[in-house]
């Protein structure tokens, strides 16, 4: 998303309308619910979204990170066109979070855990709003990026590290696929 001047709105953020097809939206959201997607868990709280890991799992009621299945076919190829589009090498996405959002459901707000570098994402169905914030002296700074069906959204540098980000509660069923890199902590983690 881009302001008037054609800049990002924060440095780090980039966006992309139409990575996929309504086609292919339609078979990656009939695989991720092939998955076997469990709610999701943080410190005995239980959320309205469903999530499933690849390549990397990361467990927030222990804070461990362990190896997940590897990725399959149908998500590797995926994997690929967010890469273009981010601009990174996609062996660096070893991690891949699917996740759906049934009505109600929404994410808090949060930064992705030190142990990723790169946030690359892809909205399927209903459309979501992806809010931003940082506090600045004694206020917040917020801006908002929409995220259309079938786009896709980067986060790195100062979108990544120095804002929180949450998506608005749904009010009809979207899903997702979250492709992260390791930061170097995260490599060290896992081959410690």
């Amino acid at each position: 998303m881009l302001d008037l001047f054609d800049a990002p709105l924060i440095p780090g953020l980039a966006s992309q309308a139409e990575l996929v097809s309504p086609a292919e939206e339609r078979s990656l959201v009939q695989a991720i619910d092939a998955q076997p997607l469990s709610p999701f868990r943080f410190q005995g709280w239980e959320g309205k979204r469903l999530t499933h890991s690849f390549g990397w799992n990361y467990d927030f009621e222990t804070g461990e990170v362990a190896r997940a299945a590897p990725m399959p076919d149908w998500l590797v190829a995926i994997r690929q066109r967010v890469a273009v589009f981010a601009g990174i090498d996609p062996n660096q996405l070893v991690q891949a979070l699917l996740i759906r959002y049934d009505v109600g459901a929404g994410i808090g707000w949060h930064r992705d855990r030190p142990i990723y570098e790169h946030v690359v994402g892809l909205s399927l169905g209903a459309p979501a709003v992806m809010r931003f914030r940082r506090r600045h002296v004694d206020k917040w700074q917020r801006v908002n990026l929409p995220l259309p069906p079938r786009g896709a959204y980067h986060l790195s540098r100062e979108a990544r590290h120095e804002w929180e980000h949450s998506i608005v509660e749904m009010l009809d069923v979207r899903h997702s696929i979250t492709f992260r890199s390791p930061s170097d902590r995260g490599r060290a983690l896992l081959t410690a």
